[in-house]
């Protein structure tokens, strides 16, 4: 099976879970949340995810997603997965946010390696936008139009 991991500070990780229950429920037994807990130390969440990660089976592949790239929720779990060999095949992205991890835990099973990566992170990107709205003020000039 190929799991999404999903790596934060805080509960931020959990949170995305949960929310990704919303719009793919059917997939979140695939998801999988960990998080630096505030005060924890980065060897303390090593061994936290170390423990989560040999619940696995060895034929079982990752895509993991990060809040921040070179945080120490992401390097740490890399450094886990590399201590369990667990790196190759493994698809990592920063960044994270809800379109990213939806379009992740839906697509994970359809492409893989950079063509994942790379839609993983144009669904993001594409997200990213201002919204404007419109005041009193706009609605009254539109109405003298």
């Amino acid at each position: 099976m190929k799991y999404l991991v999903l790596v934060s500070h805080g509960d931020f990780a959990a949170g995305l879970k949960t929310s990704l229950a919303m719009f793919a429920g059917d997939k979140v037994d695939q998801v999988i949340a960990c998080g630096l807990k505030n005060g924890q130390s980065a060897d303390d969440f090593g061994v936290d995810f170390k423990s989560v990660m040999s619940e696995l089976n060895d034929d079982d592949s990752l895509v993991v997603l990060a809040d921040i790239v070179g945080g120490s929720p992401l390097t740490t779990a890399l450094n886990v997965l590399g201590e369990l060999g667990r790196l190759e095949g493994t698809t990592v992205v920063g960044g994270m946010n809800l379109p990213m991890a939806l379009t992740a835990v839906v697509m994970k099973d359809v492409l893989e390696g950079e063509a994942l990566a790379a839609t993983i992170i144009s669904e993001a990107t594409s997200a990213l936008q201002e919204f404007k709205t419109s005041s009193d003020e706009d609605e009254e000039d539109d109405d003298e139009i």
